[in-house]
């Protein structure tokens, strides 16, 4: 596979406005509005501000929360209307507690075709949709959206609902914020932490196509796809459902092919990868899984040495993980590539002293288990002794012998 890794990182929103090319219309509508702020590297220590001003971005990732295709979202439905509504069976007027902890609740509007024709996860499902938020007032509508069940390509509120749809059905949806833009919210026409009205009707339901089968521009556009997916999850500060999103793009990436590809199709789907691996790393570092990060941020270096924000986090993880002496010459190496970058810089000074406090740390550490005196302590000389000198002891013995000595002839003499 080609290599594209010649690009430099500060280059990568530039490298979005073509990924908006290989995405669908809708999808290229909204992911335009992503591209002007990216994700910046973050120092060791969070109580300081640095300026990030000139770090490479996260791929592709724009500022607001708009995913890369108006999805569904959910929220607290209106209640049905009509006259026929008064006719509807028993249960179709109640509400199913999707979770059972009444943050998401679906209630059948229209019957569909029976539970035989629900979707199953790994189908491709069309949806007609109409979101509301709880005043009443519209910001969503799409007449015909297509999406993967259970890849989280749309919000959790939907994803869990279509799979309880039968075909032909319609559906009112209440869902939490916590199921839909969360405390970001969706700028400029949803509010953090709004609950939402999610009207759905399933149209559709198909198997989702061979990957061996797929064209190397309908796999690089799948992928893309997936991917902007996870930088959606990833700007919501959700990272399991972005290292999921991340995940499913590269096995996209890497499945096996019976079409051949030309040399700028592999090309791009190298970029993609790089791109998935990088952003996957900087979500397992968000949750501290460090060795995960690692491998990551390695397999990002096999195809591109040089790339600097794999080198940031990968000296970024050793530096958690308290291995100085390996994260410095890396940090070294990046700073090397962008010597202007303050962040890289300041995460390398703060290193430096760390491992130098260690080592000093480790050093007394050592004497002490050796009962070796500190450098500054003046060691006690003893005096010398005279290879003549006799130790008083052996003095006070051999008085003491010759006197017993004394008088035992006193003695002897005596009884003679």
């Amino acid at each position: 596979m080609a290599s594209g890794g010649e690009e430099p990182a500060s280059s990568s929103l530039d490298r979005a406005d073509a990924s908006l090319d290989r995405c669908s219309p809708d999808q290229a509508k909204a992911s335009a509005s992503m591209l002007d702020s990216g994700e910046d590297f973050e120092v060791l220590d969070e109580d300081e501000e640095e300026d990030l001003s000139e770090l490479p971005p996260l791929e592709d990732v724009g500022k607001g929360n708009t995913p890369p295709s108006k999805e569904g979202v959910q929220a607290l439905g209106p209640e049905p209307t009509g006259e026929g509504a008064g006719e509807e069976p028993p249960a179709a007027e109640e509400w199913l507690d999707v979770l059972g902890n009444g943050l998401l609740k679906k209630k059948t509007l229209v019957p569909g075709q029976g539970v035989e024709s629900r979707p199953r996860k790994g189908q491709n499902v069309t949806v007609r949709l109409r979101v509301m938020l709880e005043d009443g007032s519209v910001v969503e509508e799409n007449p015909g959206l297509t999406f993967t069940l259970g890849d989280c390509d749309v919000l959790q509120a939907l994803d869990l609902c279509t799979q309880l749809l039968e075909t032909g059905e319609t559906a009112s949806i209440m869902s939490d914020a916590k199921y839909c833009y969360g405390p970001q919210g969706r700028s400029p026409d949803i509010p953090p932490n709004a609950a939402l009205a999610l009207e759905v009707e399933l149209l559709a339901v198909q198997d989702a196509p061979d990957l061996e089968l797929l064209s190397g521009k309908a796999k690089i556009k799948l992928a893309n796809r997936k991917r902007e997916r996870g930088n959606f999850y990833y700007q919501q500060a959700d990272y399991v459902l972005a290292i999921n999103s991340y995940d499913i793009a590269l096995r996209v990436i890497s499945s096996s092919s019976k079409v051949d590809f030309s040399p700028e199709e592999e090309a791009e789907l190298l970029e993609v990868k790089v791109k998935c691996l990088n952003n996957l790393a900087a979500s397992q570092l968000k949750l501290d899984h460090y060795e995960a990060a690692l491998k990551s941020c390695n397999l990002v270096l096999e195809h591109q040495p040089e790339n600097i924000k794999a080198l940031f986090r990968k000296g970024k993880v050793l530096a958690q993980q308290g291995e100085y002496s390996q994260a410095i010459p890396i940090l070294k190496a990046a700073l090397k590539l962008e010597p202007s970058n303050k962040t890289i810089h300041a995460e390398l000074s703060k290193l430096v002293k760390k491992h130098a406090d260690q080592k000093t740390v480790e050093t007394e550490m050592y004497r002490k288990m050796l009962g070796n005196p500190s450098p500054g302590s003046t060691p006690v000389k003893c005096k010398d002794k005279s290879p003549w000198s006799i130790p008083w002891k052996w003095l006070f013995g051999a008085t003491a012998v010759a006197l017993g000595g004394v008088a035992l002839s006193v003695v002897i003499a005596a009884r003679n």
